[in-house]
């Protein structure tokens, strides 16, 4: 299954980003994919906030990895895999993935055959002054998931 929209500016993958938040599983992996400045960073720290991060939320563009407790006590993790030179190098991380309840992965294709299999794809486009926003889901939980987005929601998005 597949959901498809096109953001206008960043207040609107802001509004999108937080409506996957509010819809999403109690778990899930969502790898995030584009070109640089597409907006990956920027969906997962709205989605992180709609979870109840609070403080900064940092791009793990140089630590590969940051760590967010949710409001609900789970434990969210982002990592930026742009930086790695092999998937192996992902073991050094720490990554235990039994206590993260949720995986936001940019540039996932860097850790392939390391990383668990993900529930979303969502891949950002630049498209002239906006994005184009593409979701595939790889598993029953994210087929559910985009079901659920397909519904209308009071935004438009």
């Amino acid at each position: 299954m597949t959901f498809e929209r096109f953001l206008p500016d960043p207040a609107a993958t802001d509004a999108l980003a937080a409506r996957f938040a509010r819809t999403g599983p109690d778990s899930a992996i969502v790898h995030l994919q584009g070109d640089l400045g597409a907006g990956k960073s920027s969906f997962a720290r709205a989605f992180l906030r709609t979870l109840g991060v609070t403080g900064a939320i940092r791009s793990p563009t140089y630590t590969l990895v940051e760590r967010y407790p949710l409001a609900d006590g789970r434990e969210a993790l982002h990592l930026d895999l742009y930086r790695i030179g092999d998937p192996g190098e992902l073991e050094f991380l720490g990554i235990d993935p039994e206590l993260a309840a949720l995986w936001l992965i940019e540039w996932p294709e860097r850790g392939t055959g390391a990383l668990p299999p993900p529930d979303l794809h969502v891949t950002l486009a630049i498209e002239g002054e906006g994005r184009r926003l593409l979701a595939r889901s790889c598993s029953p939980a994210g087929a559910a998931w985009l079901a659920s987005m397909a519904l209308p929601s009071p935004a438009g998005l």
